[in-house]
């Protein structure tokens, strides 16, 4: 994706410790047009799998996983970081965040999910592959079949694709950033 590269370069900002910041179009404040390029891209990659579900996880998987679901018509669903005190029968999983450096439990209503359920996940960042692993977790416990995972940003250094595929997972990212090291963003072509 040109588009998404060209912005990642142009607005995107490197910190020390391979953090990539790109909340001016991505995850704080969002580039719309931007995000139906995204999703357009996902439903690309994506049509010739049986996905009946789109999932992500709060906050920043959002806004391309409604694009994304908006696009193929389909419900999108996402787990949240907080229990709140109306949700009842939820399936749940720790999942560590590498931004936050911090642990936090991740819920999703177990009425949203279940074995009849063929589940495309959408985030916006792969590293570590942390949050996906507990996105699985949480298909699996209620019995769905994850059909691949999607990712705008992916920091191929962090190795998350490897661990993502090692369990047999297909994996798409959008953008492949090779290198943060001298907080130069090198992206692979």
């Amino acid at each position: 994706m040109k588009l998404l590269k060209k912005r990642i370069l142009q607005d995107g900002k490197c910190y020390e410790g391979g953090i990539l910041k790109v909340d001016s179009f991505i995850n704080h404040q969002l580039d719309p047009t931007l995000m139906k390029s995204i999703g357009i891209e996902f439903v690309r990659r994506f049509a010739t799998t049986n996905v009946n579900k789109i999932m992500t996880i709060e906050a920043s998987g959002i806004a391309p996983a409604i694009m994304t679901g908006y696009l193929m018509d389909l419900p999108v669903v996402f787990a949240k970081k907080k229990l709140p005190n109306t949700m009842r029968n939820y399936l749940s999983t720790t999942v560590h965040s590498f931004t936050k450096d911090r642990d936090y439990e991740v819920v999703i209503s177990s009425e949203f999910i279940g074995p009849e359920d063929n589940i495309l996940f959408i985030d916006d960042f792969l590293a570590y592959g942390n949050a996906a692993l507990g996105i699985l977790n949480l298909i699996e416990q209620a019995g769905a079949n994850l059909v691949g995972m999607g990712f705008i940003i992916e920091k191929e250094f962090q190795n998350g694709r490897l661990l993502l595929e090692s369990k047999g997972i297909k994996v798409e990212s959008l953008a492949i950033i090779e290198s943060l090291s001298n907080r130069i963003i090198k992206i692979k072509e």
